[in-house]
């Protein structure tokens, strides 16, 4: 299976996973880079996956379902459109021999799920989180709390460390200026936005991310570290027994004041 990011709109990805006859492609919010796709390699597509319910996610699906018949997953607490297989933590999705695991993940939405795929023959695991977690940070909080998030968030953390993380977003660069205000001595951090500034400059994504480089970078996997507690209680000018999701909170609300 090759992994492929398909650019759409300004900075969404839809992966796809293509084995030079089928494909599976997850949150097309878009249809058109889907159909040039299966076009140019003369593919049939096999499966939709969806993470959650928002329209960059989900804007391509009916077109793709009615032009291919594809059949489409999704978060069964979420809104998706119909038809589609709804599925919840500890379900799974088998399309094509594969069997992606399905994680409960709300934070960004309340019924948003990612996809894991673990790892076969040849082939390192992989993990499709939507809107939830972004190398170097993590996704707003429009429907869940932080206490969500963060359980979201080490859920995703506790996968093995070689997996590869498909964000649905090229956030990467404006994560890590943050990442780096949290934790200017981080050389893990420093080294990795070096890379990263260097894939952007030659037109590249930065994605997929490895889950044991996010567990090194990210501030918001970080979250119960000593620097990034003591950077966050003195921004926020928290308590030193405050406690971890009202940290968490406290460092989501710095992301989103952060310019």
């Amino acid at each position: 299976m090759t992994l492929v990011p398909l650019p759409a709109f300004a900075d969404n990805y839809i992966w796809m996973l293509q084995d030079g006859s089928n494909a599976i492609v997850v949150d097309p919010g878009d249809a058109q880079p889907v159909f040039d796709a299966l076009a140019r390699d003369k593919l049939q597509l096999a499966a939709i996956l969806v993470t959650h319910h928002h329209p960059d996610h989900t804007g391509g699906v009916a077109a793709l379902h009615a032009a291919t018949g594809a059949p489409v997953f999704g978060p069964a607490r979420e809104r998706i459109p119909e038809p589609f297989k709804p599925l919840s933590h500890g379900d799974s999705a088998e399309v094509l021999g594969l069997r992606f695991s399905v994680i409960d993940v709300p934070g960004h939405t309340a019924g948003h799920i990612a996809y894991f795929l673990p790892a076969s023959a040849g082939r390192a695991p992989l993990l499709f989180c939507g809107d939830t977690l972004f190398s170097g940070g993590c996704g707003r909080l429009f429907e869940g709390t932080p206490a969500q998030m963060l359980a979201s968030l080490d859920a995703l953390a506790a996968l093995p460390g070689d997996t590869r993380v498909c964000c649905a977003h090229e956030y990467t660069l404006a994560n890590l200026r943050f990442a780096r205000a949290v934790e200017p001595g981080n050389a893990d951090l420093t080294q990795y936005s070096a890379r990263c500034e260097s894939l952007r400059a030659q037109g590249q994504p930065t994605l997929p991310s490895q889950l044991a480089t996010e567990r090194r970078i990210n501030p918001f996997l970080r979250s119960r570290e000593a620097t990034v507690l003591r950077a966050v209680r003195e921004h926020a000018e928290l308590s030193a027994d405050a406690a971890e999701a009202d940290v968490f909170a406290a460092l989501r609300q710095w992301k989103n004041d952060f310019r």
